[in-house]
């Protein structure tokens, strides 16, 4: 099996090369990634050593590097994205670009090379917020931000492909991930990163917000399955069955970052906050026999760990991330 894995310097995608490598029956690995401001080629680290893998710098929307690239695979795995939802409240335009063109041009190009099974991964918050109950693969889409309504446009666009070509297609939607090297944007690298400075952490409204947490090692396991076994055209839910308020995750990392409560403060919402998104993962537990292993306070101990022995990973990063200020916008707009 020859397979190109796009974003693959990237959190995930980093994590996934690496599962992959580890696998049954795998004689090559392609890594395409433009290695922007959260891809790095430091997180592939001793998949450098693996002489099945190759990486090559440069972007998805580079269409005649891409037909370049894909030659001579049978599978692709398409994480390469943008990916921050307050990125994408001040600028849209490179998600659109990113997520929908760049997916475009992929799946084209898979479909010229009869690429065997093309693994788009996505986000549950294609769904849209939930007030109560689930999002199974058969809800609606009603993407708030301009991410999760890029990363929509490109579901559909993967899947069109296998309605009209025949593709190989097979979507994923993943809820929160989270584990070692990932980049300090996210709620949990930038709150354990400020909290081993000793610096505060700020919860939007009362922190009532709810996700559902993963551990990328759990996502990684529930890709390959679909990757191996998925039924093209299908859909899967892949989740980590740990829904919590930000407040309550809040709680966990003062625990194991060793901080005080004195350091939570609270701010007025973002705008577009979506209260709760939740997802029904029992199709991939029941066809694929997915099921998310990893205990999540003993997993969220040993991330921030991670961050606590690589201050040299992600330190130069802070600036960065700091910089980055929602958008401003009137009431009513």
């Amino acid at each position: 099996m020859k397979v190109l894995v796009t974003g693959g310097a990237g959190f995930i995608g980093s994590h996934y090369v690496k599962s992959l490598l580890e696998a049954d029956g795998i004689s090559q690995v392609t890594v395409l990634d433009a290695l922007t401001y959260a891809g790095h080629v430091e997180n592939l680290g001793e998949a450098f050593l693996d002489p099945r893998m190759t990486f090559v710098h440069g972007s998805i929307l580079d269409g005649s590097l891409v037909e370049q690239v894909m030659a001579g695979h049978s599978h692709v795995v398409h994480f390469a994205a943008e990916s921050h939802v307050d990125r994408s409240l001040q600028a849209g335009g490179p998600f659109v670009q990113t997520n929908v063109m760049g997916t475009h041009i992929l799946v084209n190009a898979a479909v010229r090379h009869r690429i065997e099974r093309f693994v788009h991964v996505s986000t549950d918050e294609v769904y849209g917020p939930l007030t109560e109950g689930t999002a199974t693969e058969a809800s609606p889409l009603l993407p708030t931000v301009p991410y999760a309504a890029s990363k929509a446009a490109s579901d559909l666009i993967a899947l069109s492909a296998f309605r009209t070509y025949g593709l190989g297609v097979c979507v994923t939607r993943s809820s929160n991930n989270f584990g070692p090297a990932q980049y300090p944007e996210k709620i949990i690298p930038l709150f354990v990163t400020r909290l081993l400075r000793g610096e505060a952490v700020t919860l939007h409204g009362r922190g009532e917000h709810v996700r559902d947490w993963l551990h990328v090692a759990d996502n990684c396991q529930g890709i390959g399955a679909v990757m191996r076994d998925g039924e093209p055209g299908e859909i899967y839910n892949i989740a980590g069955g740990s829904d919590l308020t930000n407040a309550q995750l809040t709680e966990m990392l003062l625990e194991v970052c060793g901080a005080e409560q004195d350091l939570v403060t609270y701010i007025p919402d973002r705008q577009a906050n979506d209260r709760r998104y939740a997802m029904d993962w029992s199709k991939i537990a029941t066809r694929l026999g997915y099921r998310p292993v990893r205990d999540l306070k003993e997993e969220l101990a040993a991330t921030a760990d991670w961050y606590r022995r690589n201050p040299e990973r992600w330190a130069p990063m802070l600036q960065t991330s700091r910089a980055l200020r929602p958008l401003a916008v009137p009431a009513g707009a």
